[in-house]
């Protein structure tokens, strides 16, 4: 996946850049933390430069939240589930996956829309909760461009800084994003335990 990546980037510049961040969030299993990496260690050695580079890599994961905030948003979370049952495992994704992500977004409101941009796992499943709950379009747009912005800054100038060593970034990178991931699920399982005790509370005090 490598090679293609870089295929991609050297033919088709930012073009190239925005059309793998938007092929990211379709298809999560090509990584982001390959993607922006890359770019900037191109930027690096002055093929191209780095505002436009992470500019079109936000523009491009921007663009690629969209469908599934509408796929959401218009069937509902009943038919997402059932068809992600039946053809998620070539994207990657589970309906477990699904009601993770779902619990994270209700536990932290529209923030998590800014947080979930930068939480590998969350990162492209987060626009589907915010269908569901019908969440205002430019809401969505705008946490999503601003947490966008952090983790694509991020990528692009730690493969700036480590040169032909960007491919570290994705290294480690993976088992930390998976460490942070776990973090929210149990915080997220936390939470709702806490919620039915308080609500069991309310409903023994009447």
């Amino acid at each position: 996946m490598t090679e293609w990546i870089t295929t991609v980037i050297e033919s088709l510049g930012y073009v190239g850049i925005g059309l793998l961040m938007f092929l990211e969030n379709i298809f999560p299993p090509i990584p982001s933390e390959l993607i922006m990496p890359l770019a900037g260690f191109t930027a690096s050695q002055g093929k191209m430069a780095l505002v436009p580079a992470i500019a079109a890599g936000v523009i491009g994961t921007v663009l690629g939240a969209l469908p599934w905030y509408y796929l959401g948003k218009f069937l509902g979370e009943d038919r997402i589930k059932q068809w992600i049952t039946k053809h998620g495992t070539w994207l990657g994704i589970s309906p477990n996956e699904i009601d993770k992500t779902k619990q994270w977004f209700y536990r932290h409101g529209s923030k998590a829309v800014l947080l979930g941009r930068m939480v590998p796992g969350v990162r492209t499943l987060i626009s589907l909760p915010a269908g569901f709950s019908h969440m205002p379009i430019a809401q969505f747009l705008i946490y999503s461009s601003l947490g966008t912005l952090a983790w694509t800054l991020l990528l692009t100038l730690a493969g700036y800084l480590l040169g032909k060593n960007y491919t570290l970034v994705e290294e480690y990178l993976g088992p930390i994003s998976k460490i942070v991931l776990g973090g929210f699920v149990i915080a997220g399982i936390v939470w709702i335990i806490r919620r039915r005790r308080t609500v069991r509370r309310q409903q023994g005090k009447r």
